[in-house]
């Protein structure tokens, strides 16, 4: 069967083969769904508030047994919904539920990759909201831990985006040669975020356990500044890994799967001036990536905090493009974003043939969905946590060459700069007494 929208893009693109440099726009298609197994998954929902009620959402198809928040009023709210399903406060607690399946892990990024491994190491599936991890080290040691189960265990990072039917044609078009030969690519997120110093102490409320959300960070006063969402507490170094973390586990996500990314060779950043308590109001950075089999080295670029590449086309309005992409390849470049896709052909087209039937990727059953038939079939997840936690560790390596101040020359296989042993420090990370990564 073909793919939704393949008869009306595939006619489009040859209708502009014949066209000298320009613009090609390239139309939006919708996912299909699939039908599923009527087995169900026994799933626990850690962090049920916010974008946690998401990710319940998105797995209410299965068996709720479990809920665990340490915010008691959404705990409540989530309980209501599914008055069957036990009630935890301490998500460590909760991973020990009798008969459990799997786990969907929605809390603050400073304790993703603690559930993730302790979820695992259980023998549980895990689904986990973007990013994996809260340093270099922590994705390292998740990706790890997966592959150790790789085979038994389904895994999912909650980059939702990578299952739209967009994302998949810029794929296409990327590895089938729209644009040459790869080179490079550049990619943006426009947001500003704050910076400032740790917050000063307020009274922590009733509904809150504060000791359980501080979870393995250095000691803080409680401040409602911290709560509100990612943006809140995200600049935070002991909570969260700015835009870069954030946004760029999105962003980041197109490039990793069009050119085939895994391990950079180097990495250097610049931003505002280091502050020891927020991540930079703005950074840039550059990572190298050796040559594969594949194709040639090439260069990934990223921007935020209102920083931006300079677009390919005078057509384009830069101020617009709040987030974006720009791949840059021997024959041309194509600009995208979520649901945006525009090729810039150096010349006529004349060489270039559309996707053929065999090298387009099937349309997505849904992000969640296609976790929830992996833990039952043992299908392929596409953002598995070998696939999320390179990319979390390459995104996070950006942080480390900006505290270090110094371009990283690095190696992978050891997790180490060879250039700069004073990056070390800012690889990983200590945590509070009686707190256990690997547990």
């Amino acid at each position: 069967m073909k793919a939704s929208g393949q008869i009306s893009r595939r006619t489009l693109l040859r209708a502009g083969m014949g066209m000298g440099a320009g613009l090609l726009i390239l139309p939006f298609s919708r996912a299909r769904g699939a039908e599923l197994p009527n087995n169900k998954l026994n799933i626990a929902v850690i962090g049920v508030g916010g974008r946690g009620a998401g990710d319940l959402a998105g797995v209410s198809s299965e068996n709720i047994v479990a809920l665990c928040d340490l915010n008691a009023n959404n705990l409540a709210a989530a309980a209501k919904k599914y008055p069957n399903a036990k009630t935890y406060v301490d998500w460590r607690l909760c991973l020990e539920h009798k008969g459990l399946d799997a786990v969907v892990c929605a809390t603050t990024d400073h304790t993703h990759a603690f559930v993730n491994i302790w979820a695992m190491n259980r023998g549980l599936h895990v689904y986990c909201e973007k990013p994996l991890a809260n340093s270099v080290h922590e994705a390292r040691l998740v990706r790890e831990t997966y592959l150790k189960h790789k085979g038994k265990l389904a895994t999912q990072m909650g980059t939702q985006i990578h299952a739209s039917d967009n994302f998949r044609r810029v794929v296409e078009l990327i590895r089938d040669g729209a644009i040459g030969t790869p080179q490079e690519a550049r990619v943006w997120c426009s947001r500003l975020p704050k910076g400032g110093s740790y917050l000063p102490a307020e009274p922590v409320p009733a509904h809150l356990n504060w000791d359980l959300w501080l979870g393995p960070s250095r000691e803080h006063p409680y401040n409602a500044g911290y709560m509100g969402g990612c943006l809140a507490w995200n600049r935070f170094w002991d909570f969260g890994s700015g835009q870069i973390g954030d946004m760029g586990s999105h962003m980041m996500d197109l490039a990793w799967w069009a050119f085939d990314l895994r391990f950079p060779t180097s990495c250097e950043a610049t931003g505002t001036p280091v502050n020891p308590d927020t991540c930079p109001e703005w950074l840039t950075a550059t990572w190298e990536h050796p040559a594969t089999d594949k194709r040639p080295a090439v260069k990934v670029y990223w921007y935020d905090g209102g920083k931006k590449p300079g677009m390919p086309n005078s057509a384009f309005d830069r101020e617009k493009l709040f987030k974006g992409h720009i791949f840059k390849g021997t024959e041309g470049t194509l600009v995208a974003d979520y649901d945006l896709r525009i090729l810039v052909p150096k010349s006529n087209m004349t060489k270039y043939h559309a996707p053929t039937e065999a090298s387009l990727i099937p349309p997505s059953v849904g992000h969640h969905q296609e976790w929830i038939n992996a833990c039952k079939t043992g299908s392929p997840t596409l953002c598995n946590f070998d696939y999320a936690g390179t990319l979390i560790e390459h995104n996070l390596l950006a942080l480390v060459a900006y505290r270090a101040g110094k371009k990283l020359q690095w190696d992978a296989a050891n997790l180490k700069a060879t250039n700069c042993p004073e990056a070390d420090g800012f690889i990983r990370k200590t945590y509070r007494d009686g707190w256990t990564l690997n547990g």
